[in-house]
C-alpha cells in the first residue's frame, strides 16, 4: 500500500519509487493518473491495472492469485494514502485473510498535512472523511461535534463548500474556529484559519476558494464551565429563550450565543420549564 503525492510530484518517497520499479503489478485507482506519475520518474510498469471502488472486491481475488505466484503487487490511489477515503481497505482485509503480509509505504496524506499546518492545539483529532451531501444528515453529524473536545478533519467537494460552511455556522456557532486547507502542495495552495462566520463570508466573496480539493478542520469546542457553573448572563439568555421556544431549540440557540455546553443548557432549560 503505497502513498503517492497529493499534488506536488516531488513528494514521492525514495522507497516509493523503488517499490514501483520492483513491482510486477501496480494496482491503480485511475491508470491514467498513475501513468503520469510513473512517466515522470521514468518507470515502466510491468503490469498496470485498475483497482477502483466498484471492482475492489473482485480485484482482491486476482491480487491474491498474483501473490500466491510470488509476484510483487503495489496498490496506489490517485493521490495520498490508500484506504484513507480511497480504495484499499477491502483489498488489505482480503490479503490479510489470505495470509499474506500487507506492507504500508507511508508518504503524503492530506489529513496529516492539513493538521500539521493548522495551528490547532487540541489533544487529538478525528478524521471523518467526506460529510454527507444531504443537508439533514450533514447537520445531524455536525450536531454530534458541537461539544467535541478534539478537532475534526473532513473533506468537502468544492461545489458544496459554501453550503457546508453555512451549516457549520448554523449548528456550531459563528465563532467556532475552522481551518480550510485547499489544494495542498499544489500551485494555488491556500490555508486559512477563521471563525466559522468569517470563513463563510470569505469563501462566498472569493469564487477561487470554491475550487479544487478541500480539507476542513473544526477546532475543539471551547472550554466551558462545568454543569451547574453557568454564568449569570448565560442563565438569563436561556431563561428568556426557554419561555418562548421548545427546550432543545432554546438550549441550542443559547449554546451558540454563549459558547456554553449544549447539554448543560438543555438540562437547565428542563428545570426552568418544570419550575414555570
Amino acid at each position: 500500500m503505497l502513498a503517492t503525492p497529493i499534488g506536488n510530484l516531488a513528494d514521492i518517497t525514495a522507497r516509493g519509487i523503488a517499490a514501483l520499479m520492483a513491482a510486477d503489478v501496480v494496482c491503480a485507482e485511475d491508470t491514467r493518473v498513475t501513468g503520469q506519475l510513473l512517466s515522470a520518474y521514468g518507470i515502466h510498469a510491468r503490469r498496470l491495472v485498475s483497482l477502483r471502488e466498484h471492482n475492489e472486491r473482485g480485484m482482491a481475488e486476482q491480487v491474491i492469485r498474483w501473490l500466491s505466484e510470488g509476484q510483487i503487487v503495489v496498490q496506489v490511489s490517485d493521490a495520498g494514502t490508500p484506504a484513507v477515503s480511497d480504495p484499499g481497505a477491502l483489498l488489505a482485509a482480503a490479503v490479510h485473510q489470505a495470509g499474506y503480509p500487507v506492507c504500508p509505504l507511508p508518504g503524503a496524506s492530506a489529513v496529516v498535512a492539513a493538521m500539521s499546518a493548522s495551528g490547532i492545539t487540541a489533544q487529538g483529532f478525528l478524521f471523518f472523511g467526506f460529510l454527507s451531501a444531504k443537508q439533514g444528515e450533514r447537520k445531524r453529524q455536525l450536531e454530534a461535534w458541537l461539544d467535541a473536545r478534539h478537532a475534526i478533519v473532513c473533506y468537502e467537494a468544492p461545489h458544496r463548500i459554501a453550503d457546508t460552511l453555512e451549516d457549520m455556522v448554523d449548528v456550531l456557532g459563528e465563532g467556532r474556529r475552522l481551518v480550510m486547507a485547499r489544494e495542498l502542495t499544489k500551485t494555488f495552495e491556500t490555508i486559512r484559519a477563521l471563525p466559522a462566520r468569517q470563513m463563510l463570508d470569505w469563501v462566498n466573496s472569493d469564487s477561487n476558494q470554491q475550487r479544487g480539493e478541500i480539507a476542513l478542520i473544526i477546532d475543539a469546542a471551547p472550554a466551558v464551565p462545568r454543569d451547574g457553573e453557568l454564568d449569570a448572563e448565560t442563565v438569563r439568555i436561556l431563561t428568556v429563550l426557554a419561555a418562548e421556544l421548545p427546550t432543545k431549540q432554546a438550549a441550542g440557540l443559547a449554546a451558540k450565543l454563549s459558547g456554553a455546553s449544549k447539554k448543560a443548557l438543555y438540562d437547565l432549560a428542563l428545570e426552568i420549564k418544570q419550575q414555570s
